[in-house]
């Protein structure tokens, strides 16, 4: 089992800049990540790069929906959906059950006859194009039954209401069990490794000039064919290799808020309908996800910021239903994220394509953008295919829609065991079913953890739901490389604390520094650098325009300083 570990990481840069690859990735998130996975399982040599970390962009602050997108087949979009509900099928039964779990969603009616009608027509073609049948099919209900349903809402704010069912996954930890599956098929995985440059022979791209920002050193990495899957960065790296590229990506800024479980009392979820678009109320452990806005944004985009109007909109929006409103003093997280949509030269936001493109705008260069999450995998296997038609040798085709992630098997049988993990390992079943929905089948690695030190089994300060053992695995198997990486993507304390993990920040990096031999001044560093991040976030969202929650933003230095472009 690969685990992604600090020795790990070297020797990956090492072994890149040895050998030409036939394939090399840059970018981390959920598209590039995939990309790598699928380039490995056709048998391709293969390297992924990351400025930042795993996850670190918009495949950490998505909705965390697996989903058509319901709103879609309103545009007539039906190919879209289709492929969505296709690929959540798949990631629920067969790539990562473990990650991915059913979502219940109750869409209240406000008006009587046609709207029942017209919506029902709309989750009916919703049920039959998913196909599988994995999920159950929808139920309509009266208000009677949509309130025993979800008691929060107003009586008046609803005369019916539709229930039917999507898919959930936490996003970041989906994104790295993608590249830490790549890793074990052979794939060399380098985060913190910020591309400065291209390589080129003539008009073809033949690799890149990367710099080591942990070590501060500089590494040529030959490739036959890149693959440029960044994102919301897409335009920013291919500025470097000084060619316009055939699409222009623009972001569309979305936010997202975290409220207690108690303050909204449902057993469901909810899809709000709102003056521009639909608001998502998610289920979230202990915990709901009220999100999103859709607002162009040309600023700052590894730290995209959440204005005071953001929330104030959010919080607007949510009240309408809701019998006993949600206050400012209720939020215990905010979260930013940018959507990559691909563009024109002039459309707002609410017009620009969620689907995908690829190019290849010079000689051994593939770029893909746009899409969605839940469609990364057709997103990675549409990038490889144009590399592989410039490769001059047969390559098989795709197979991830057969290659389940690591952790994914034997899951259903250790779910079913696991009333006896708990009995063997001495932890409440509660905190095992916690570990097998972030681990799967690779809890086994966190149990022996725990068996050679029972402290590890205590839940770490300032965050109860987590335990002690979480913290060193991520440093030691899931490539955290500092405390920001643990507290936001790896778990999710900083949004699901009214602190915003600043408690368990100290804890965090005394656990993280055994296995990163961090010294304690070292950890004082790393300490202090998240709480200057909360700070500069929690000043962010007091501000009432994107320009001053942006440079508040700002005021909280990098970790590790990346290049601007």
């Amino acid at each position: 089992m690969t685990a992604l570990s600090p020795a790990y990481r070297d020797a990956a840069l090492e072994a890149l800049s040895a050998k030409e690859v036939d394939v090399l990735v840059i970018g981390g998130g959920v598209v590039g990540a995939g990309c790598a996975l699928d380039a490995v399982t056709r048998g391709l040599t293969v390297g992924l790069v990351e400025a930042r970390d795993l996850a670190s962009g918009t495949s950490s602050r998505s909705s965390k929906l697996l989903h058509g997108g319901l709103r879609y087949l309103e545009m007539l979009d039906f190919g879209l959906v289709r492929e969505a509900l296709r690929e959540r099928g798949l990631i629920l039964q067969r790539l990562a059950p473990h990650l991915a779990r059913p979502v219940r969603f109750l869409y209240p009616l406000k008006h009587r006859g046609w709207e029942r009608v017209y919506a029902g027509a709309g989750v009916t073609l919703y049920d039959t194009m998913a196909l599988s049948g994995s999920l159950p099919r929808h139920r309509h209900l009266t208000r009677r039954g949509a309130l025993r349903a979800c008691p929060a809402l107003r009586r008046e704010s609803l005369v019916g209401a539709l229930q039917y069912y999507d898919a959930q996954v936490d996003d970041a930890r989906h994104t790295m069990f993608l590249a830490r599956t790549a890793a074990s098929h052979g794939a060399h995985v380098a985060t913190r490794a910020e591309v400065v440059g291209f390589l080129r022979e003539g008009e073809r791209v033949t690799g890149v000039r990367v710099h080591d920002l942990e070590h501060d050193r500089t590494y040529e990495i030959r490739a036959h064919q890149v693959i440029n899957a960044t994102g919301v960065w897409t335009d920013d790296t291919q500025s470097l290799v000084g060619e316009r590229g055939q699409f222009h990506v623009r972001a569309s800024k979305g936010i997202h808020l975290v409220v207690p479980r108690d303050r909204i009392h449902s057993s469901t979820g909810l899809i709000l309908r709102t003056a521009s678009s639909v608001l998502f109320v998610i289920p979230w452990g202990r915990h709901w996800i009220v999100g999103t806005t859709d607002t162009g944004w040309s600023l700052d985009k590894a730290h995209p910021a959440a204005s005071a109007k953001d929330i104030d909109y959010l919080l607007t929006e949510v009240n309408k239903v809701l019998a006993r409103p949600l206050e400012r003093a209720d939020v215990e997280g905010v979260y930013a994220g940018l959507r990559p949509l691909l563009s024109g030269e002039s459309e707002s936001t609410s017009q620009l394509s969620r689907e995908h493109s690829v190019s290849s705008p010079v000689p051994g260069l593939v770029v893909v953008a746009g899409g969605k999450y839940t469609t990364y995998r057709v997103m990675a296997k549409d990038a490889v295919d144009a590399c592989v038609h410039s490769l001059a040798r047969t390559v098989p085709r795709s197979v991830t829609d057969r290659v389940p992630l690591l952790g994914a098997d034997g899951y259903p049988a250790l779910w079913n065991r696991r009333g006896l993990l708990a009995a063997e390992s001495g932890l409440h079943v509660a905190r095992v079913e916690h570990l097998l929905g972030r681990y799967g089948s690779l809890v086994h690695e966190l149990l022996d953890l725990i068996r050679d030190d029972p402290g590890l089994a205590r839940p770490i300060e300032g965050a109860d739901d987590y335990l002690r053992a979480e913290f060193v695995y991520a440093a030691a198997a899931e490539g955290a490389r500092h405390l920001v990486d643990v507290l936001t993507r790896r778990t999710r304390i900083s949004i699901e604390t009214f602190d915003r993990g600043v408690v368990a920040a100290p804890h965090a990096a005394e656990l993280m520094g055994r296995v990163l031999g961090w010294t304690p001044s070292q950890r004082e560093r790393e300490v202090e650098n998240y709480r200057l991040r909360v700070e500069a976030e929690r000043a962010s969202q007091e501000q009432q325009d994107d320009e001053t929650a942006d440079a508040a933003r700002l005021g909280a230095p990098e970790v590790v300083p990346v290049r601007v472009v």
